[in-house]
């Protein structure tokens, strides 16, 4: 028996939002959304002329395949030379939307035989930025950055060409190619310093909406994807994406995911097979980053993605599911069941194969720009996520002038770690022990670690602690590492609905070396950047607590969610 209706592209069964999601459909036809969008009518979005001028500056996306096409033999050809000339190594330098596609299609498509292993490095952690570079002599740098200016990529970027000097690889610039826009610091600095290679992208073309562009396909061909078939896959998602039918693939799983939004089932929860179970980082960044802010009525509003949900979790009215299938490979059962068992309204997803990875990004991008207009904002801009940043480079000159961060009062000590509430979580729980029972029907609850993301040990910790949070608050859960959240979900979680409740831990690295020229640590950068956010959210009235570890393991990490879930509930009003 299908579960739902089978439309042309994905079977729907949106259960009681029935009526909305129709409502929604309506809408569309009758703003003339997908011959608007085309025709990139910024006047559908808003009637400000400011806002519809920065509009008009995000829509590359929409033809970024036409626009690299052209260059595809050259991208090869960058690829084809650094197989033959010995490179074991490519290591990408990115952050937020410039590198998480990338990284997603080496986990989901991965390498191909004979090419140079491919690393991703979005973290300032210095534990992690010490294994990535451990082998700098006979690997290839790929700097991608939209703006240049990153402050994250730009310090590994120096660490690199610090330790090929060291290895006596002159000039260091000969092993980093560039990925930027037309004339940022990075696109002249690779000129002076004669990169290996630089690609220009468009700079209409934001960093979270860019995996079609060279931001993803320069990666891609790195890894000896098979960019024909990507490129073809995407490019029938595309046209069919711009049909004016409710069998549109992005606009009807935008009109579902706003009506969703616009019902409050605001955890869109994506359940995905093993082997695909890495999009959902990339859709975490791209929806989180793109719906959760002020809209035009002046409401904070989100829709919170909630990828790699534990099994046992418990879906209640604020959910609403997509269900994707790779090939014959399918999510989790147990929560597939416990979906169709509770009517909760879903969208069910095929995707044919591992190359259709480039399908997908385009579908969700089309989505994600769907969903917005639904819910009255601009989806290409964000507007908190320079927050954060900012209250980093306070910190830092505080440490330029007094040799040391400041010292947060505690508000515990206990079991190896030191606990600092917000003012907005203190109110209602001045012991942090009770700090989860501030999660209430609607919530979500999310983990930030300022660790090294590729530690499989404290991947598992983590994913344990995440479990026992979600069993014992019953809320929906995220986990995400730091600082490469600030770049994504972050906006979320200062601009979107108050209805989030963040742990942020971080814990001493193991080793520790300086930011080339910068007068401050990667440890110390890692620190401020989790202060500074952990402020940021104190800022804008969120329930947070910062865990300041005092070692870096797994069994510290379990005694954590002992504490954390130990204390009983509290009576939430």
């Amino acid at each position: 028996m299908v579960y739902g209706r089978r439309v042309e592209h994905f079977i729907l069964s949106p259960g009681p939002l029935e009526r909305s999601y129709q409502e929604t459909q309506t809408t569309l036809r009758r703003l003339q959304f997908t011959s608007l969008l085309w025709s990139r009518r910024v006047d559908m979005w808003t009637e400000d002329a400011a806002t519809q001028r920065k509009i008009a500056n995000r829509l590359g996306w929409l033809d970024a395949l036409d626009v690299v096409a052209p260059h595809i033999d050259r991208v090869r050809a960058c690829a084809d030379a650094a197989r033959s000339d010995g490179f074991t190594d490519v290591v990408l330098l990115g952050m937020g939307g410039s590198s998480l596609a990338p990284e997603v299609m080496r986990q989901v498509i991965g390498v191909q035989p004979g090419f140079p292993r491919f690393r991703m490095l979005d973290s300032v952690d210095p534990d992690a930025v010490s294994d990535v570079l451990a082998n700098v002599e006979r690997t290839l740098f790929v700097f991608a950055s939209k703006s240049g200016g990153t402050l994250e990529p730009n310090a590994m970027a120096a660490e690199a060409a610090r330790r090929l000097e060291v290895a006596g690889v002159r000039p260091w610039g000969s092993r980093f190619i560039a990925i930027t826009d037309e004339g940022t610091a990075l696109h002249r600095r690779a000129v002076s310093e004669q990169f290996r290679d630089i690609f220009v992208n468009p700079s209409d073309i934001g960093g979270r909406y860019s995996a079609l562009s060279f931001f993803g396909l320069v990666p891609a061909a790195l890894m000896g994807i098979d960019l024909d078939g990507f490129m073809r896959r995407a490019r029938a998602m595309l046209e069919e994406c711009q049909t004016h039918t409710e069998s549109n693939p992005g606009t009807s799983l935008g009109a579902f995911v706003g009506a969703a939004a616009l019902n409050g089932r605001d955890k869109l929860t994506l359940l995905l097979p093993d082997r695909l179970a890495p999009l959902g980082l990339w859709i975490e960044q791209l929806v989180a980053e793109s719906t959760g802010k002020e809209n035009a009525a002046g409401k904070h509003v989100g829709v919170v993605p909630v990828a790699g949900e534990t099994a046992g979790a418990r879906f209640g009215d604020d959910r609403a599911v997509v269900i994707a299938h790779l090939g014959s490979e399918s999510p989790d059962p147990r929560l597939v069941d416990a979906v169709r068992r509770q009517s909760i309204p879903c969208i069910e997803i095929q995707v044919p194969d591992a190359l259709s990875l480039g399908a997908e990004f385009f579908r969700w991008e089309m989505a994600t720009a769907t969903a917005g207009r639904l819910l009255s904002l601009n989806p290409f801009d964000e507007p908190n996520v320079q927050q954060a940043k900012d209250a980093t480079k306070l910190l830092l000159d505080e440490y330029a002038a007094k040799g040391a961060l400041p010292d947060l009062a505690a508000d515990l000590v206990a079991d190896g770690a030191t606990f600092t509430l917000s003012a907005a979580a203190r109110e209602h729980a001045s012991d942090p022990r009770r700090f989860l029972g501030l999660a209430k029907a609607g919530d979500y609850v999310n983990t930030m670690a300022f660790l090294p993301p590729e530690d499989a040990p404290l991947q598992a910790a983590l994913e344990g602690l995440r479990h026992a949070l979600s069993l014992r608050s019953q809320c929906p859960t995220m986990m995400g590492y730091g600082p490469r959240y600030l770049h994504s979900t972050g906006q979320l979680h200062k601009g979107g609905a108050n209805n989030g409740v963040f742990i942020i831990i971080t814990a001493p690295p193991l080793v520790d070396f300086s930011v080339p020229d910068a007068g401050y640590s990667f440890a110390t950068l890692e620190h401020a950047q989790a202060i500074g956010d952990f402020q940021s959210l104190g800022a804008t009235n969120r329930r947070a607590v910062l865990v300041q570890l005092n070692s870096r393991t797994p069994a510290a990490i379990a005694a954590l969610s002992r504490l954390l879930t130990a204390a009983s509930p509290l009576t939430n009003p």
